[in-house]
């Protein structure tokens, strides 16, 4: 009984077998060569992906060589550049104030400036060497810090406006206008000083000399990290390629964030900076209520040597502390 129910099992187990093996034989060579196909197609679209991408990626790299070697360039010029003297010249500081002057006017203002000392201080009844002591100082820090004021007012007005040249560079270029035709449109358009630096490119370009270093003569001109950051895009463009407008829209964007922060550390220093000038003014308010209230009292600080090293030392103590006070409320980045 037990075989019998076994033998239809085993027959139909050996027959499935045989007929799974004849399917295999006659199926198999087919399906090996279409996955040989199917492997070879893939091993030829990974060929040519690849010979796709290696052109890219070879471009990519060039450029990636190129921007590192410019940035290079540049960077080293700046070190040259910073070696040969750390201030400018006086020729190079009147022209960045935008006076207009020669030496020889600076020169006679200082002359002026030294006699004028001399003359006030002999009405008041000091000696001749203290006059002149007095007047030698004032001929030569009084020019001296009006061509800094004016070059520090100057420079100022060029970072406000110069977020709007680039603005309007990038508006142009999207337009379809060269940048050559955007650089005029600046010039003459837009306010001073960025109006009379950007002639100054152009009066460059009229004379061949290519646009990055234009641009770079416009930086040295005035050395400003904007007027660096504006260079150092123009001269990427001009030797690696790209989208001009995109990389000066990116620059316009950090200028004006940098003209956001300044404004905050304005904001906050504020408080810091009134209370250095009522500090640094306190004094002479002081010395000037004594002297209404007892002249002769005060008058010991002039009449006297030692009220007059008195005096002299107490303005040495005052420069130092509001120098100090000025550093700590001067913030640089």
């Amino acid at each position: 009984m037990l075989s019998s129910s076994i033998f239809p099992v085993f027959v139909f187990l050996l027959g499935s077998t045989s007929v799974g093996g004849l399917l295999l034989a006659a199926f198999y060579p087919q399906a090996t060569k279409a996955s040989a196909y199917r492997q070879r197609f893939e091993r030829v679209a990974a060929r040519t992906e690849s010979r796709r991408t290696e052109p890219a990626d070879e471009n990519g790299r060039d450029r990636r060589r190129s921007v590192e070697k410019t940035l290079r360039e540049i960077e080293e010029k700046q070190k040259a550049n910073a070696r040969k003297g750390g201030k400018p010249r006086l020729g190079v500081r009147l022209r960045q104030a935008g006076l207009g002057w020669s030496l020889r006017s600076y020169y006679l203002a200082c002359a002026g400036a030294g006699s004028a000392a001399y003359v006030l201080m002999l009405l008041p009844g000091f000696g001749a060497l203290s006059a002149l002591g007095f007047a030698v100082a004032v001929g030569l820090l009084l020019p001296h810090t009006y061509v800094n004021a004016k070059r520090k007012a100057r420079f100022k007005r060029f970072g406000a406006e110069f977020p709007n040249a680039v603005d309007v560079i990038v508006r142009g270029l999207k337009a379809g206008l060269p940048m050559t035709d955007c650089l005029r449109v600046i010039a003459a358009e837009a306010q001073e000083p960025v109006k009379g630096e950007f002639v100054t490119i152009a009066q460059d370009q009229t004379l061949g000399i290519p646009v990055d270093e234009a641009v770079q003569r416009m930086c040295e001109r005035v050395p400003l990290p904007e007027a660096n950051f504006f260079a150092i895009v123009i001269a990427i463009q001009s030797r690696t390629g790209g989208s001009l407008s995109e990389a000066l829209g990116n620059l316009s964007k950090v200028l004006r964030e940098r003209k956001k922060m300044k404004g905050k550390i304005r904001a906050m220093s504020a408080e810091a900076k009134s209370s250095a000038g009522i500090i640094a003014a306190l004094p002479f308010f002081v010395s000037g209520a004594v002297y209404l209230t007892s002249p002769d009292y005060m008058s010991l600080l002039v009449t006297t040597l030692t009220g007059k090293i008195v005096l002299v030392g107490c303005a040495l103590w005052m420069s130092i502390g509001t120098f100090v006070m000025r550093k700590m409320i001067n913030f640089d980045f």
